[in-house]
């Protein structure tokens, strides 16, 4: 190998002079392997010259010791040292939110409350009991109608002759009746007279008696005539039929008064059964007005003039002024729920306003067991699911403004003091 070849093996190209200056002198040598012989005049010729960035990532890459002298210690205390403020503010938020959500369940435990509960009542259906064409109608939508206003109004005529008619038929019967009453008087007064005639008959029989004992006394003894003894055993004889008659005819007499008696009876039922008819004629007659039963707001208005109304048929509703709320709890709720807790009824009509309220009762079984197809859970399999039992609540007083059923509210019943 020549000089010149030595030379420029020991020579040091400036891009690698400079890459060997920016690496850190801490940071260790790749150690050196033995590699095999080979020749370097074949190698230097064929073997392009490295370029000075690919030297510089043909290199490991050294850990910036002085990047991380930065940053200094990790975790909270480091955290800590960069950011107390912002530190402290986060920590006093941990803080409030866990005294918040302490306060919050030792407040809340007391109260219980569901969004599952509504505006109740029993709506009143107006429909008639007779049939008839709607003559007037009184009232229009929504209007508040007090107990006893008059609401409709079916044609009257048909009713106001059945009673008519059934009048009618009560004085009829009460004159049969006073009919038999006067024939009782005068079979009473036959049978007076039939009294009287037992009486002198019986008088006549006895001196017929007493005539023919005597006469035929005389016969047996010779003093007297045959012919008047037998005229006395014919005038005894004929006495005697004559009071048997005159008692026979006292007896009829009196069983006609029974006869009497019972056509009285039967008088007396058909004037109450021409009484009846006359108060269900009446009250036809009335229920041709129909009146409302209750305070409260007419909805639901079908009935017009002219149209036909038909018994069972609404026309109207009229919706009570005194409503409760049905609020339907979980079961998990009521453990301590008891009649007579103080309830704040929220309404979400009127969502900026409370009124007061109390339980008033607990239904007794949940709603599923009193739906028009209760569960089975005999049957199939069985999936555990918290029920929710119905709960009334009542108004403390009539709330001054409109409520219907069905309106949505949120009861929250205060369930410890």
């Amino acid at each position: 190998m020549s000089s010149a070849d030595r030379t420029d093996d020991n020579a040091v190209s400036p891009a690698a002079e400079t890459t060997r200056q920016r690496t850190p002198k801490a940071a260790p040598r790749p150690i050196a392997r033995p590699v095999p012989a080979v020749d370097e005049d074949n190698m230097r010729s064929e073997k392009p010259q490295p370029k000075p960035g690919d030297l510089k990532r043909d290199r490991p890459e050294q850990p910036d010791h002085d990047q991380g002298q930065d940053h200094g210690p990790g975790g909270i205390r480091g955290a800590f040292r960069k950011h107390p403020v912002a530190m402290m503010v986060c920590l006093g938020l941990i803080v409030a939110g866990i005294i918040a959500g302490v306060v919050w369940y030792l407040y809340a435990r007391h109260y219980e409350s569901t969004d599952d509960a509504f505006i109740d009542s029993r709506p009143v259906l107006v429909s008639p009991e007779v049939s008839g064409a709607i003559t007037s109608v009184s009232v229009t939508d929504n209007q508040i109608v007090k107990r006893g206003d008059l609401l409709a109004t079916i044609d009257p005529r048909n009713y106001k002759a059945a009673a008519d008619q059934a009048g009618a038929q009560i004085e009829q019967a009460e004159a049969t009746v006073k009919h038999i009453d006067a024939q009782i008087a005068a079979q009473k007064a036959q049978v007076d007279q039939a009294n009287e005639q037992v009486t002198e008959a019986q008088a006549a029989f006895k001196f017929a008696q007493d005539e023919n004992t005597r006469y035929q006394d005389l016969v047996q003894k010779g003093a007297g005539t045959v012919q008047r003894a037998q005229q006395a055993t014919s005038d005894f004889n004929g006495k005697r039929a004559a009071l048997e008659a005159a008692t026979a005819a006292k007896v009829e007499a009196e069983r006609q008064i029974d006869v009497l008696n019972a056509q009285k009876i039967g008088a007396l039922a058909q004037v109450d059964e021409a009484r009846a008819q006359k108060d269900r004629a009446d009250a036809d007659l009335q229920r041709t007005a129909l009146h409302a039963t209750v305070d409260g707001r007419v909805t639901k208005l079908t009935a017009a003039v002219g149209a036909l109304a038909a018994p069972g048929q609404s026309i109207m509703i009229v919706v009570p002024l005194d409503v409760w709320v049905t609020a339907n709890f979980k079961e998990t709720q009521l453990a301590a729920m008891r009649v007579g807790q103080p309830v704040d009824i929220r309404i979400d009509a009127f969502g900026g306003r409370d009124f007061p309220g109390r339980v008033n009762s607990v239904q007794a079984g949940s709603g599923t067991a009193f739906s028009l197809l209760p569960a089975e859970n005999a049957t199939g399999n069985y999936v555990k699911i918290v029920q929710r039992v119905p709960v009334k609540i009542t108004f403390d007083r009539r709330p001054d403004v409109e409520l219907g059923p069905g309106m949505s509210v949120v009861p929250t019943v205060t369930v410890r003091p």
